[in-house]
């Protein structure tokens, strides 16, 4: 199975380097009794070393070949569980026995890595934290703070609800094939207690997006339909600012007088 040909259309690149790998198990520090799931596990590199530190792990996988070879390699492990199925909607929720929250881990393909972490982040309840490989310029924008091109819905979206902390590059040169840009591996981290208040969530959520739309306009043209001037100026908003220029819990703020209003 290791002339499996990796697949565009599952961003599918291979870790293989054996020191990024325990550089990955040191920032996880896996207990015995952590519930695990790994996302794309790909051909096991992660996997085999991760099972010698805990006792059940979950693997979630898409490819119908690595399955069959997952099932070969591994399903005879009583501690594993293999889920042949697509991440983006995957309960992950369900995997957690009540009192139990799960830990996440992969080397997410790139190609839906956005849209994972948000389907993920609605089932931060039921998540104790998640430690991923991305492409590094996601990272940047998780990690971003206001002002910066870097700064976006996502850097938004996701300091709402987790912690966020970026830990080491990976080169190309740890995967196969070779991807064309640097990786990084970053731990989020559900807050127990939000930082701030958003009010409805779902309105918070079409709120940021409608801010980022168009980034070089006004919010007072981006977010019409939604908030006037005057709930703006309520939350000490110039109408003139454009998205980038707000932090997160101002976001916040207006989400919650929008709510209010409904």
């Amino acid at each position: 199975m290791n002339g499996h040909r990796p697949r565009k259309r599952f961003g599918q690149n291979f870790l293989h380097d054996r020191g990024v790998i325990e550089r990955i198990l040191q920032a996880a520090r896996p207990r015995p009794d952590d519930r695990f799931v790994e996302i794309g596990p790909g051909l096991g590199a992660l996997t085999r070393p991760l099972l010698e530190r805990v006792g059940r792990l979950d693997l979630v996988e898409l490819d119908r070949d690595l399955v069959r070879h997952l099932r070969e390699t591994l399903a005879s492990d009583p501690r594993v569980t293999l889920h042949p199925a697509d991440a983006l909607a995957f309960d992950f929720a369900a995997l957690a026995a009540p009192g139990q929250r799960l830990r996440i881990i992969g080397n997410l393909p790139y190609n839906i890595s956005t849209p994972l972490i948000f389907h993920l982040l609605d089932q931060r309840h039921a998540i104790e934290d998640m430690l991923f490989m991305l492409q590094k310029e996601v990272v940047d924008r998780l990690a971003a703070t206001p002002g910066g091109k870097t700064y976006g819905r996502l850097s938004v979206m996701v300091r709402a609800a987790c912690r966020v902390e970026p830990l080491f590059r990976v080169p190309p040169g740890a995967f196969r094939p070779p991807p064309k840009v640097d990786s990084r591996i970053v731990r989020l981290v559900p807050f127990e207690s939000p930082p701030f208040e958003v009010g409805d969530p779902t309105l918070f959520a079409r709120l940021v997006a409608a801010a980022f739309a168009q980034r070089r306009k006004t919010l007072r043209n981006t977010l019409k339909g939604l908030a006037d001037e005057a709930d703006l100026a309520a939350c000490g908003i110039p109408p003139t600012a454009r998205a980038e220029t707000l932090p997160p819990e101002r976001y916040g703020a207006l989400a919650r007088r929008l709510s209010g209003k409904g």
